[in-house]
C-alpha cells in the first residue's frame, strides 16, 4: 500500500500493528485486533460490520461494490495465531520487529501477513476508485487455529446470506515461492485433506492390580499403538494430487521430473517416497489417509486394571475419502483390537473447481517471470472446509516471493516466524490484480 493524502498505513505498518495484538488461540481474544482492522478500513472509507458468537471472538465483514459483470468474490483470513514461546525467539514474537529486511513475529506467515496484504489491496481498490468486476467481500475471522466455532463455522451457519452467489474465494495458504531442482514454483492451494476425529475404544477384563493379567486392555493398547506407528495406510491418488504432481514434474529437468511423475503411479508411490527420503516427507501425507493418537484415557485407580481405554485420533482424510472407508483401512492395520466412533467429520469437496486458476496463474507469472504456478493439495485444513459447504471454491492465494534459503514450512507455526518486506508488497499487488480481474 502506498502512502496517500489520507496517510493510510502501508502494508508493513498494518502487519506490525496486527502482530502487536496477542491473539494466541486459545483463548484468542481477537476483539482488539478486529477493532483495529475496522478502524483502518474506515480510514479508507470502507464500512464494515462486526458479527460474533462471543464478544471476545468477533468477525468482521465489509463489501466493496463491483460493476456486476462477475459474481461476488470472497477474500478471507484469520487473525488468531498459535502459541509462541518467547524464550526461544530472536525477537519478541509480538513486537513486529523489522530486522534484516524481514518483519519478525508470530503470525507473519500464518496469517497476519496475508491479512495485511488483503487490507492493503482492498483499501487501494477503494481509494483509487478501481472498477471491480463484481462485489468484493472481505471477511476477517477469529478461531481458525482451533475448531472455527467462533469464526468461519459461526459465519457459515448463521450468516450464509452474506455470501450469496459467491463462487470463488481467496484465502490461505498458497502463492508462496518454492524452489525445486533449480526451478521456482508458486503452488496455489486448490484442495486440502478433510478433518476428522475418531475414537478407538479398546476393551479388556477389569481386575485387581496385584494379580497377573494377560490380554488386558493396556496390553491391547500397546499392540494398537505399535501397529499404528509401524504400518502404512493404503495409497490413494486423488485428482488434486494428480494435477499437482503432474504439473510439477512437467516443469522439472530429468531425473527429478521422472521421479515425481512416478509418485502418481500407485504401484510406485511408496518406493519413490522412500527414494526421496527426507525431501519427500512433506509429500507423503498427500497420498495416504493418516491418523495420530493424540489423547489417551483409561483407568482411574492405581490398583484396578481398566476395562476400557479410549484413544482419540487426529485423522486426516484425502479428498473423496470417508470416515467409513478409513475405519475399514485402520482395522486392517491394527487388527480387531478396538471399536471405532466418529466424533467429528468435516466433509470437503473431492474435486476442485479450477475455473479461476488460470487468472491467478497469469498474475503470478506477471509478478515473477521465472515463476511456475501449480495447483496445491495440502495435508492440513483451513477455514475453506466451512465455506465449501456453501459451494465456494477457495484458492490459497496470499502470494509471497521468498528467498531460496527460507524454509517456509519450517517457519510456519515455528520459532522466529518472519516474512520479507518485499514479500508483503509482492502479495498485496498480486491480490489487487486478482480483485480487478476475477471472473
Amino acid at each position: 500500500m502506498r502512502k496517500n493524502d489520507l496517510s493510510f498505513p502501508d502494508t508493513i505498518e498494518i502487519l506490525q500493528k496486527l502482530i502487536s495484538f496477542n491473539t494466541v488461540n486459545p483463548p484468542g481474544n481477537e476483539s482488539s485486533c478486529i477493532q483495529y482492522i475496522k478502524q483502518t478500513l474506515h480510514k479508507a472509507g470502507i464500512k464494515s460490520k462486526i458479527l460474533y458468537k462471543d464478544l471476545k471472538r468477533p468477525n468482521l465483514i465489509a463489501r466493496l461494490k463491483g460493476n456486476g459483470t462477475a459474481a461476488p468474490i470472497l477474500l478471507y483470513g484469520h487473525v488468531d495465531v498459535v502459541t509462541a514461546n518467547s524464550d526461544n525467539w530472536t525477537y519478541p514474537p509480538f513486537e513486529g520487529k523489522i530486522s534484516d529486511d524481514f518483519v519478525w513475529g508470530r503470525g507473519t506467515l500464518d496469517m497476519k501477513g496475508g491479512i495485511a496484504m488483503m487490507i492493503s489491496a482492498v483499501a487501494e481498490a477503494k481509494l483509487k476508485g478501481e472498477s471491480l468486476p463484481g462485489d468484493v467481500i472481505l471477511c476477517i475471522l477469529s478461531d481458525e487455529e482451533d475448531f472455527g466455532e467462533y469464526g468461519a463455522r459461526f459465519m457459515v451457519e448463521n450468516h450464509r446470506d452474506l455470501f450469496k452467489d459467491v463462487r470463488f474465494a481467496l484465502g490461505e495458504f498458497g502463492g508462496f515461492s518454492l524452489h525445486l531442482s533449480g526451478k521456482k514454483f508458486y503452488p496455489i492451494e486448490v484442495a486440502q485433506k478433510q478433518k476428522c476425529i475418531i475414537r478407538a475404544c479398546i476393551r479388556g477384563k477389569s481386575g485387581h492390580g496385584a494379580m497377573i493379567h494377560k490380554g488386558s486392555a493396556t496390553a491391547k493398547l500397546g499392540e494398537f499403538l505399535i501397529n499404528l506407528d509401524k504400518k502404512r495406510f493404503p495409497i490413494h491418488i486423488s485428482p488434486s494430487a494428480k494435477m499437482m504432481f503432474g504439473e510439477i514434474s512437467r516443469n522439472l529437468p530429468f531425473p527429478a521430473n521422472f521421479l515425481l511423475k512416478q509418485l502418481i503411479n500407485p504401484i510406485l508411490t511408496n518406493s519413490i517416497l522412500n527414494i526421496l527420503g527426507k525431501k519427500g516427507e512433506n509429500f507423503r501425507p498427500l497420498f495416504h489417509n493418516s491418523a495420530n493418537a493424540t489423547i489417551l484415557r483409561g483407568g482411574d485407580k492405581i490398583n484396578v486394571m481398566p476395562d476400557e481405554i479410549q484413544v482419540d485420533m487426529d485423522v486426516r482424510l484425502l479428498p473423496g475419502q470417508s470416515p467409513q472407508q478409513f475405519i475399514v483401512e485402520i482395522e486392517k492395520i491394527v487388527g480387531h483390537l478396538a471399536d471405532f466412533k466418529v466424533l467429528l467429520y468435516e466433509r470437503g469437496p473431492s474435486i476442485p473447481d479450477m475455473t479461476l486458476f488460470p487468472v491467478l496463474s497469469e498474475i503470478l507469472k506477471e509478478e515473477d517471470s521465472e515463476g511456475i504456478p501449480v495447483p496445491l493439495l495440502i495435508s492440513g485444513s483451513t477455514d475453506a472446509r466451512f465455506f465449501s459447504r456453501l459451494d465456494i471454491q477457495t484458492y490459497g492465494f496470499t502470494p509471497m516471493q521468498l528467498p531460496k534459503e527460507l524454509n517456509f514450512l519450517k517457519l510456519l507455526h515455528g520459532v522466529d516466524e518472519r516474512i520479507p518486506l518485499k514479500a508483503l508488497k509482492f502479495g498485496s499487488g498480486a491480490i489487487l490484480k486478482a480483485l480487478k480481474r476475477f471472473i
